[in-house]
């Protein structure tokens, strides 16, 4: 295993020429019914949009030993409102959740950033200053709604070093806010609450915003270093937005970090990324029961794991073990096998030269005679588990999940 300063060097090479952010589009095909006349609704006409049903995720759950098996939730664990830059309130985040099907969000409104409080601003509360309002606003909507709300906030640097980081399953955001000056002293105070605390979007370009100039590679930097080594680093984003940085899961492997896929949301959802776009980021946390505590618990252990514009990301071991808890491969006579995909995750296969699109809940068959069980791989070509390094299970691995021999 090379050692932390080398390590650090390297990462900083691989910034140039593997950790370019790779800015994804992830529009959804528009599906409203066209009308006689798009340009004007008649009176008589009943122009009322229906509210979509919530959207419903089927992901497998992963089996661990002795019969038991870990729940994979859906969340987003960044994202704004008119608490700090956002655009919408509170609540309008809690039922864009529910339409997406996430079981769990955190709402990260900034500390040092707030344009629409405070000031000759607007009030929004009489308590303006309480960095915890946009939780306690939204709180009672997911308690109705079943939605896991998680407290966090932002903390917002403008120079790289250090950018900005968030802060959840902390206890109260006002303490981490009055030692604002010192960047360390308030992911300090957010550690010793308990808090996760996660690099955002390292790759991000905004030299005085908090993100690196143009030109300059990403790179896991000595600042970082130092404040992981204290314990108050613990994830980085891979994913952001539209952004997806490539070297993440690489530095999570070597440093023992949690991977997250957040969409960073100011504006509403529909303006985004449309409303229950299959494509857009989310974090798949491998909890052993759908709680707040059970959920604290797989981010510490680093049981987290990017999904975002039809791609998985993250550490190896979790990758593989939600692959196998998705994918169901059998033997159907005649010399040919079949492969399904039991989620809604979509999965690009590769064996040999050949090629094979998995859609979510669905199959293909292929000619078992074909390949070398004994030797040949299934490269899953959108399911990473390094620098734009896939996922590989060797066929004998895979011919021993099924009963009747290939």
């Amino acid at each position: 295993m090379p050692t932390r300063r080398n390590f650090l060097k390297c990462s900083a090479l691989l910034g140039v020429a593997a950790s370019f952010p790779i800015r994804f589009t992830l529009a959804q095909e528009n599906t409203a019914p066209k009308t006689e006349d798009p340009l004007f609704a008649k009176s008589h006409r009943d122009i009322r949009v229906t509210n979509p049903k919530p959207r419903v995720i089927t992901i497998p759950d992963v089996p661990i030993s002795d019969g038991k098996a870990y729940k994979v939730l859906k969340g987003d664990f960044h994202m704004h409102t008119l608490y700090s830059d956002g655009t919408v309130m509170p609540r309008v985040r809690v039922q864009e959740a529910i339409e997406n099907g996430l079981d769990c969000i955190a709402i990260t409104d900034h500390i040092e950033y707030r344009p629409y409080l405070g000031g000759n601003s607007i009030k929004l509360a009489a308590d303006n200053d309480n960095h915890n309002m946009a939780y306690n606003i939204a709180k009672p909507e997911a308690e109705r709604n079943n939605l896991i709300l998680i407290r966090g906030t932002e903390i917002t640097k403008s120079t790289m070093p250090p950018g900005h980081f968030n802060a959840i399953f902390i206890k109260d955001a006002n303490p981490i806010a009055e030692v604002v000056s010192d960047w360390k002293k308030m992911l300090a105070v957010a550690a010793e609450q308990g808090g996760f605390i996660t690099w955002n979007h390292p790759g991000w370009v905004a030299p005085t915003s908090g993100g690196l100039a143009a030109g300059v590679p990403m790179a896991f930097t000595a600042e970082h270093e130092d404040v992981r080594k204290k314990g108050h680093l613990h994830g980085i984003e891979a994913f952001n937005e539209t952004d997806y940085y490539p070297i993440v899961p690489d530095w999570c492997n070597e440093l023992d970090l949690s991977v997250l896929a957040c969409s960073d949301i100011h504006s509403p959802e529909y303006q985004l990324y449309g409303m229950q776009n299959p494509r857009r980021p989310m974090t798949l946390i491998l909890a052993e029961d759908r709680t707040e505590e059970a959920i604290r618990e797989a981010f510490f252990a680093h049981r987290t794991i990017g999904w975002a514009a039809d791609m998985i990301f993250g550490r190896p071991e979790w990758v593989e073990k939600l692959f196998r808890a998705n994918i169901n491969a059998f033997a159907t006579g005649g010399g040919w096998g079949r492969v399904r995909n039991m989620g809604d995750i979509p999965m690009n296969l590769k064996i040999r030269d050949t090629e094979y699109e998995l859609k979510p809940q669905n199959e293909f068959s292929f000619r078992l005679d074909d390949y070398d069980v004994e030797s040949d791989k299934c490269r899953v070509t959108n399911w990473f588990v390094g620098t734009n390094k896939p996922l590989e299970i060797p066929l004998k691995t895979m011919s021993s999940w099924i009963h009747v021999d290939w």
